[in-house]
């Protein structure tokens, strides 16, 4: 997938699929046809009135074939241990691969449904039609569309979780111990009376010149120097209440990672500002793909949950589901140099703050070319750059 990650961009259509064969790699498994599919969110108003009225729309659905299985093959490239499912839950940003065998009543076409969860939907469920030929594509099913989950069936969504492991010779094993570890607690805020999204009470906020060139250029006034917390007050911090003092802070500021570093990221899930809501965060890691070595219910607990991690067949992922009062615990290689975002993927919430910036072995990267240095600070750069090669 590619997309655009400047306001909110993306939700008016800046992104699209990317198909990469590699020759000569044979696939573990056969199927007759390929199709591709992009689910999202289809939008009445437009990028800028999204932005600036700081919605919130949830962007996890649920796609369910009417009388198919589906087959589970892959999960953001990697592939899996196969499981069959009547329901996928697919979280923004992730990809799947999966098989469906068409061997139903040829006469007729079916329904597949698409819902949405994590937040109670205020619209119907996306109907499309699995199409039998040589029946008209527009043949309507003759029975009704399949109702799926309920949109707050979160033990349903983190079994599938749970159940996707590494497929047996093609496991990637995680190094054993980690070198650090950042435990980010998401919460709903507020600062100066706007709606915010942060980690450890920090929204964070992307400087106007872009990171990698003020770290290459040695710009010390284009983010916050203090180093980001990489923890909370896990032992007072009440997960399943509204806290009492909502107000967050602002800031630019980064994470540096030593190169070649294993980082443990632990994801805590908590109450939003509302009674009662803690939402689905899908997580996705820019430059790497991380392991996931364990999902929980509840408060993460250093010293009881780390015993629970899966160390032998993980799956190696980009983007993995944060469930509501829950966590996740992802380990991944600093091993690629340059700055990286990690983020919440539904954009309102990115937008909101909820991200942070990792950067590594800066220093190492080669010469930036003179194109990119158009914003912020660097501009004059830039276009005296361009002047001089005109």
């Amino acid at each position: 997938m590619y997309h655009s990650h400047y306001g909110m961009q993306r939700e008016g259509g800046l992104y699209g699929m990317i198909n990469v064969s590699v020759p000569g790699v044979t696939e573990p498994f056969n199927y007759d046809a390929d199709h591709g599919i992009i689910l999202s969110d289809w939008y009445h108003h437009s990028a800028y009135d999204q932005s600036t009225a700081l919605s919130s729309i949830p962007f996890q659905w649920i796609g369910e074939p009417q009388d198919h299985e589906m087959t589970i093959i892959e999960a953001d490239r990697q592939y899996v241990e196969p499981f069959v499912t009547k329901n996928l839950f697919i979280y923004s940003g992730e990809t799947y691969s999966v098989l469906v065998t068409a061997n139903q009543d040829p006469s007729k076409n079916y329904w597949t449904t698409i819902n949405v969860v994590s937040r109670k939907p205020k619209t119907p469920n996306g109907l499309a039609i699995f199409n039998y030929l040589p029946n008209h594509f527009l043949q309507p099913p003759p029975t009704n569309p399949p109702i799926g989950p309920i949109w707050n069936d979160t033990n349903s969504q983190l079994n599938q979780s749970l159940t996707i492991k590494a497929r047996k010779g093609f496991i990637i094993t995680p190094p054993r111990k980690p070198d650090r570890i950042i435990v980010l607690l998401n919460t709903q805020n507020t600062i100066n009376g706007y709606l915010r999204r942060s980690l450890n009470n920090v929204s964070h906020t992307l400087p106007t010149t872009p990171y990698l060139i003020a770290l290459k250029q040695n710009m010390s006034d284009v983010f916050d120097p203090s180093p980001s917390p990489e923890d909370y007050d896990s032992t007072n911090f009440d997960i399943y209440t509204v806290a009492n003092n909502t107000n967050a802070i602002s800031s630019t500021s980064i994470y540096k990672l030593q190169f070649n570093s294993t980082v443990d990221i632990i994801l805590q899930n908590a109450n939003s500002m509302m009674r009662n809501v803690s939402e689905t965060h899908p997580w996705h890691l820019h430059g790497h793909d991380f392991w996931v070595l364990g999902y929980g219910e509840g408060k993460f607990n250093l010293l009881r949950d780390v015993e629970k991690y899966n160390l032998v067949d993980p799956i190696m992922k980009n983007t993995m589901a944060l469930h509501p009062y829950g966590w996740v615990a992802l380990r991944f290689q600093a091993d690629n140099l340059g700055v990286w975002l990690f983020h919440c993927h539904i954009e309102a919430h990115f937008f909101l703050g909820m991200l942070v910036v990792f950067e590594s072995n800066v220093e190492k990267v080669g010469d930036i070319p003179n194109i990119n240095y158009g914003c912020g600070k660097n501009q004059s750069h830039g276009l005296a750059t361009i002047f001089i090669n005109l």
